[in-house]
């Protein structure tokens, strides 16, 4: 495993990060994992040296959190082993403030994920979406009161406009170091501003849905994720071009297309680290696999020809 400064800050992560998002109740979705299925998954991931582990308050209704906290205190033998993130925004109950980014949420959600998590710090703790209905004064000084707290080391975001992030950054006492947003092979309208901003500022980024939801996974195009990403706002006219062209690259290289993707991936400035989550081993072993592989300028020409930009979406 490689280890990395996440952005411009001191804070070290591996190379992979393992979404921890599949773990939770299955009574809720079927795709959920529960934590003796989740044990061997996390097992394998901290054998190969993932220090990386990335949950939020809302996956499974807090589930995530709670499986996330007992099975890495089982898994390692000091809480400074691991870098911990999670994230708030998302509702979390009935009442008005029990979502957003007022000082009020912050403050609340914070203790609420260090008791489900059970531990008393988190690493890394990042606000989900971005908050219309809060002024950004409100919300950086309020995450500057939970670092100063020691509640937590450092502060994140996920998904937003570029220039959001630059009016948080701009605002804020303790700053952003890294930007979680949806970057792969089959969507890569970050492109345009939020990574040569991220990198300018020396913010890390932080790639969720690294294979497109498993459309980069092998060219399924007919499985029941690949299908719902083409009848998506996800989902492309050219992403079956895309994908042949993975395919090509993959089979040069007698490599499945996932450890492809996301060797491309890795080698993209300013990516820190791939959010991967996982229900098989076999899809661990393709990410850990992926960053001992350096593509060619030519693989990457290849790769990157046929995509077509679209229209950027998912923004709060």
């Amino acid at each position: 495993m490689q280890y990395v400064r996440l952005g411009s800050s001191g804070l070290k992560v591996s190379r992979i990060g393992l979404g921890m998002m599949s773990f939770g109740d299955p009574a809720a979705e079927p795709w959920f994992l529960p934590e003796d299925a989740a044990e061997p998954i996390v097992r394998r991931a901290v054998d190969a040296g993932v220090t990386f582990f990335d949950t939020a308050d809302m996956y499974s209704g807090g589930v995530s959190e709670q499986i996330t906290g007992r099975l890495l205190g089982r898994f390692f033998a000091r809480r400074g082993d691991y870098v911990l993130a999670t994230k708030c925004f998302y509702p979390m109950g009935p009442g008005a403030n029990d979502r957003g980014l007022s000082r009020k949420h912050i403050m609340a959600a914070v203790d609420a994920s260090l008791r489900r998590l059970g531990t008393d710090h988190i690493d890394l703790y990042q606000i989900h979406r971005w908050d219309a209905g809060t002024p950004i004064e409100e919300t950086m000084a309020a995450l500057h009161d939970v670092v100063r707290a020691g509640k937590v080391r450092y502060l994140g975001a996920s998904l937003m406009y570029a220039w959001q992030l630059a009016k948080a950054q701009y605002t804020a006492q303790t700053r952003f170091v890294s930007m979680q947003t949806r970057y792969n092979l089959a969507y890569r309208e970050e492109e345009r501003e939020m990574l040569p901003f991220c990198a300018d500022q020396g913010v890390g980024v932080l790639p969720y849905s690294p294979l497109a939801r498993g459309l980069l996974a092998g060219g399924r195009r007919d499985t029941p994720r690949a299908v719902a990403e083409q009848a998506s706002p996800r989902g492309h006219d050219n992403d079956a071009d895309v994908v042949d062209a993975l395919r090509g690259v993959a089979a040069a290289h007698a490599r499945p297309p996932a450890q492809i993707a996301l060797a491309w991936l890795l080698g993209k400035a300013p990516v820190t680290a791939p959010i991967v989550g996982v229900t098989k081993l076999h899809q661990l072993d393709d990410a850990l696999a992926a960053v001992d592989l350096t593509l060619s300028d030519d693989d990457t020409a290849a790769l990157e020809a046929p995509y077509r930009p679209r229209v950027p979406y998912g923004y709060s």
